[in-house]
């Protein structure tokens, strides 16, 4: 059975440099999940950073998409595999859809997508770092979309959480494993 990880954080925190770090460390034979898609100037900007801080050892996957059927294949060649990131990856779903308002189906579409997730990485034999970002701690946002966005990361990364073996909270360039010190709700 394989091993889960979540890092979470908010936005700069440190969370993937955290998770990179942290693959290099325990990892001998390394795969990347990128669920980013580049549509503009600065996201590219993003991807390049994330990609000159990268090994070139580390074999990347593309997965905006159906990233379980590349944790699944990543997780056949690798022992190690960091996905980065489900919040992006949510993005991509909600985006997808052809009515946001329909509540009830994008959280029904997030917790299948993110069980298979959790399903795939639990069946591979290495382990799964998970980046995904805490966006509920500010306030209510004014926009549907927004609000749905938030509602359904929220129980993406409880469910994530409690599958994890560890989750690390990252912030001002600092990890703690909250797992450790807290109580499921």
């Amino acid at each position: 059975m394989g091993k889960i990880v979540l890092v979470t954080g908010g936005a700069r925190s440190g969370k993937s440099r955290f998770a990179e770090r942290y693959a290099a460390r325990y990892g001998k034979n390394i795969a990347y999940i990128a669920t980013a898609g580049i549509y503009d100037e600065e996201m590219a900007f993003r991807v390049k950073l994330h990609r000159e801080r990268r090994p070139a050892s580390w074999k990347t996957w593309e997965a905006p998409y159906d990233a379980h059927e590349a944790l699944k294949e990543a997780g056949e060649a690798h022992d190690m595999v960091l996905f980065d990131c489900l919040t992006l990856y949510i993005s991509n779903i909600l985006c997808a859809v052809e009515d946001i308002s329909d509540s009830a189906r994008n959280y029904r579409l997030v917790r299948e997508q993110v069980c298979k997730l959790i399903a795939q990485a639990e069946e591979n034999a290495g382990t799964a770092i998970f980046v995904t970002n805490e966006v509920g701690a500010g306030i209510v946002p004014e926009n549907q979309l927004s609000r749905e966005y938030r509602d359904v990361v929220g129980i993406a990364n409880q469910l994530m959480g409690r599958a994890a073996e560890n989750v690390y909270l990252v912030t001002c360039g600092l990890a703690v494993d909250i797992k450790k010190l807290g109580e499921m709700v």
